[in-house]
């Protein structure tokens, strides 16, 4: 797993023509991978808060599940991937833990769109996040972060039922530790906010 995200891009300076900034905001649980998803994406060195998890957090974070959990994020994740000569997506992680939940609400704002990160050991710490981005009307798409060793094998179909998405919510299977993986899931989003973008402008 360390293999795939250890070798982190060099610094990618901002285009001179670079106007428009659009931000992106990837939300779930704890240790979900969000994170990882914006270290394997990101064109530049990613600005992480992460902290090693000490014994305060024992009762406090839920780490069943996750045995190798050693760091949390504190504050958030950011990084950015320049789409064209003028447009740049900036990309937020949010914390997963339930103590940093009240943060969410400022990241949230001017958000264009966000991404939940789903893993399906623990899946009902989903629910929060699409809530949320349902009460702020913000657009979003969810991506189920196969991690090795996940015994389970829940349909895509399964997991939209599990977390009753709609059928216009996109949800797609991704790797968050493989570039690839996660720039198909922002490409994803940014397809599911043009597609909403034209409906509207199609509303009488």
């Amino acid at each position: 797993m360390d293999s795939a995200t250890s070798e982190l891009p060099a610094r990618t300076p901002l285009a001179d023509a670079a106007e428009t900034g659009l931000k992106i905001v990837i939300v779930g649980g704890f240790g979900v991978g969000k994170t990882t998803l914006v270290r394997s994406v990101s064109e530049i060195r990613p600005l992480n808060t992460e902290e090693v998890m000490t014994q305060a957090g024992i009762g406090v974070d839920e780490t069943a599940g996750l045995p190798a959990k050693t760091t949390t994020t504190v504050a958030f994740d950011f990084g950015r991937i320049t789409l064209n000569e003028l447009m740049v997506l900036y990309l937020f992680g949010a914390p997963g833990q339930e103590r940093f939940w009240f943060l969410w609400d400022r990241l949230f704002s001017g958000t264009l769109g966000a991404v939940v990160l789903v893993d399906t050991r623990r899946m009902s710490e989903s629910w929060y996040a699409i809530d949320r981005l349902e009460h702020h009307r913000t657009p979003f798409v969810v991506a189920v972060n196969r991690f090795d060793g996940d015994a389970s094998s829940f349909s895509l179909e399964e997991i939209r039922q599990a977390l009753s998405l709609p059928d216009h919510v996109p949800l797609v299977d991704c790797d968050a530790r493989v570039r690839s993986s996660g720039k198909h899931v922002l490409i994803t989003l940014v397809d599911h906010l043009y597609e909403l973008a034209m409906a509207r402008e199609m509303t009488p």
